[in-house]
């Protein structure tokens, strides 16, 4: 007897946990000194900039503007934690900790710090950042998002049937359509941008790349 062949297939997570929208001001004393924590969902590092200018607009008065985020999934997550003048590892760290407690990515938490006039000491600080990254990341409400590939289908207008019977079938996400005419035949051309989760990409790429007359790239 022929012995059966197991196939494993690696299931592709494209989801995460991350904040729906921009957390409320939270506002954390101690000693005389005031935390302001603030959480920002971030799609990219060059966002994290302009968010701390804005904060440090807000408070002038602050001695120091420490944060942490990440961003990505898996083997692609990238983060930072930054001190901000405070002795190495006090504050940075303790907010990144909480990002990783709370399980979420794509987001940027922000402590201001308004000095009171004593200082904290190593423990203090490590803990005050911690509670405030804490108590801000708790009044945030935490969403699951998909991970989603984009495609751009071209095709000519006769075809327009068949390629919207995909996507109606597959339950794609259209994120823009607009119609050309053909420099060379005249005749109008669809353009249309979809989007699949990760998952769901192979198996959605190959049914119009095998389509007739129908093309299919990444985005």
């Amino acid at each position: 007897m022929a012995k059966k062949i197991k196939t494993l297939k690696l299931e592709i997570n494209d989801t995460y946990q991350t904040i729906a929208c921009n957390s409320e001001e939270i506002l954390f004393k101690e000693k005389g000194s005031k935390f302001f924590g603030y959480a920002f969902p971030i799609e990219h590092e060059d966002e994290v900039k302009p968010i701390i200018e804005d904060l440090k607009k807000l408070h002038p008065h602050a001695v120091h503007y420490c944060y942490a985020y990440q961003i990505g999934i898996g083997n692609k997550t990238s983060y930072r934690a930054n001190d901000d003048g405070e002795p190495s590892n006090t504050a940075g760290a303790p907010i990144y900790g909480q990002i990783q407690s709370f399980g979420v990515t794509n987001v940027l938490v922000v402590v201001v710090r308004i000095f009171g006039g004593v200082k904290l000491g190593v423990g203090g600080l490590i803990s005050t950042y911690r509670t405030t990254a804490q108590m801000t990341l708790e009044v945030c409400e935490i969403v699951e998002k998909t991970i989603d590939v984009a495609y751009l289908i071209s095709f000519d207008y006769k075809n327009m049937n068949k390629v919207m019977r995909v996507i109606k079938e597959k339950k794609l996400e259209i994120t823009s359509q607009e119609m050309e005419i053909d420099e060379i035949s005249g005749l109008p051309i669809g353009k249309i941008l979809i989007k699949t989760r990760k998952k769901n990409a192979e198996t959605v790429f190959s049914i119009f790349d095998l389509m007739f007359e129908i093309d299919i790239k990444l985005i």
